[in-house]
Order: C-alpha cells, then structure tokens, then sequence
C-alpha cells in the first residue's frame, strides 16, 4: 500500500512539474537592440550584384542581414563589412545559413560590375544589392536609414552622409534585430545562432 501512494505521489509531481514547465512563460534575450514587432522594414525588392531580383521570400530558412552603405565610403562601411564577415568566421557551418546583403545607397557609381568586385572580397557568400535612385529611397525610407548625397568637389568626386545600422531577419523573414556601430563580431555571431534555432 505504502508503494503504491509512493508511485501516486511521484506521478503527481511529475504531473505537476510538466504543468509548470508548459505554461512558464519563454522569453528570449539578445544583446543586439531587439526590435521584434515593428511595423516598418517588412520587406525589400532590390536586384544583386548578379542581376537577380531578390526579396526577402528569396531567403527563406536563412538569418538575413540588410546593411546600407556605399562602397567609395571611407571608413564606416567598410568596418561594418569586415565585422559582419568576421561574425560569418565565427558562426563556423552555421554561416551557410545566414546571408548577408549590401545594400547601396549610391547607386549611380556602385553598378553591377563595382558591387560584385568589393562586397564578396570581405566575403564570398555576401551580395550587393542596387536599385534605382527612386527604389533606394523609398527602401532606405522604409528601414528609416537617413542618407544624403553632398556636393561633388572640383573633380567630382562625392561623399554620402548615412546611417550605419544593420538590421537582422529571421528564418522566418521577420525583421528582429538591429546591429548598431557599438555590437562586436562576437555579439553578431552570438545572437544570430540564437535565431538560428527558431
């Protein structure tokens, strides 16, 4: 008798500690600014350096970072390029599901053939991705990313004032987080395994 109100007691617990787990509320931190469940961002439609329209749908099951920039940028850019492929190094196999998209915010110089030569040298998974001047803004507009052409100098030659963030899609193709100049190698690699796995 004293076994069987033993095993009833144990399979009580039992019971009651799958209760528990079931409705304990799951919450998930990241170090990145997490901005799950905004309204902008949805989406984009821009063709990549090889000529190929891509929208977000075109990801699917791959963590995706949208960063903006140009490629005649003389430091913010390309320290963002070096650090988001220092993060793909990081990932290790897992970086084969993870893409990272360039988008520019000058168009009339980053062609095609200039997009395809500097955004796969910090990577060779990376892709350049253009649009005509209307289509840059109208996205640049919709990710909220400021940037403004400054008058050309006496041999032509222009800069691009802009915004350095980059914003990271799930697998599911929702916009989640938002990389910042402060957010290291590490911090990338690390919150992008974590949405990996959902």
């Amino acid at each position: 008798m004293k076994a069987t109100y033993q095993k009833l007691l144990l399979v009580t617990l039992l019971l009651l500690l799958a209760a528990c787990t079931k409705t304990e509320p799951v919450t998930q931190t990241f170090s990145l600014v997490d901005i799950t469940g905004v309204t902008w961002g949805k989406d984009f439609r821009l063709s990549d350096h090889h000529g190929a329209v891509r929208s977000i749908a075109d990801f699917k099951d791959k963590v995706v970072i949208l960063s903006f920039g140009y490629t005649n940028c003389p430091d913010m850019c390309p320290t963002t390029m070096y650090k988001l492929a220092t993060a793909m190094e990081k990932l290790g196999p897992d970086a084969n599901r993870v893409q990272v998209l360039f988008v520019t915010l000058d168009p009339d110089r980053d062609t095609p053939d200039v997009l395809q030569q500097y955004v796969p040298a910090f990577h060779p998974a990376f892709l350049g991705m253009y649009a005509d001047m209307e289509t840059t803004e109208a996205t640049a507009k919709d990710f909220k990313v400021y940037f403004k052409h400054q008058k050309p100098d006496a041999s032509g030659f222009y800069t691009v004032d802009h915004m350095g963030p980059s914003f990271v899609f799930d697998p599911q193709g929702r916009l989640r987080l938002f990389i910042s100049d402060r957010h290291d190698a590490d911090t990338i690699a690390s919150d992008v395994r974590t949405l990996l796995k959902w």
